[in-house]
């Protein structure tokens, strides 16, 4: 049988395989059975939300290394500062996965455990 090969890019192997990302899915799951919250359905939505959350940080590491302006050159012989659009994709993306929490009956406050909202950055 052929080996099957893993076509997610290192990036996001590299953030699924971090201590905070496993801690956030488990967590995640413990307070939907804590809730009673059991099912398939449940578990997709949390794989959506974890999704979203390897999103969300490679975003912030684009927006952490390029800034908040980036320059373009279009080929065209025009050039210029245009804002960077991830940040407005960081954004949407932190929004959705707030209203996804909000979906699951849960609160972003409780994930945290208390700590700084800096460490997620």
């Amino acid at each position: 049988m052929a080996k099957q090969t893993d076509g997610r890019s290192k990036d996001v192997k590299r953030i699924t395989r971090t201590k905070r990302y496993r801690e956030i899915e488990n967590d995640l799951r413990q307070q939907l059975e804590m809730n009673g919250t059991c099912g398939k359905f449940f578990d997709d939505m949390i794989d959506d939300y974890m999704a979203m959350y390897v999103t969300k940080t490679l975003l912030v590491e684009d927006i952490q290394k390029r800034g908040t302006i980036v320059t373009y050159n279009n080929g065209g012989g025009q050039s210029g500062m245009k804002k960077n659009e991830s940040v407005d994709m960081f954004n949407k993306t932190n929004a959705q996965m707030l209203k996804l929490l909000a979906e699951l009956g849960l609160k972003a406050n409780a994930m945290l455990g208390g700590g700084d909202i800096e460490d997620e950055l």
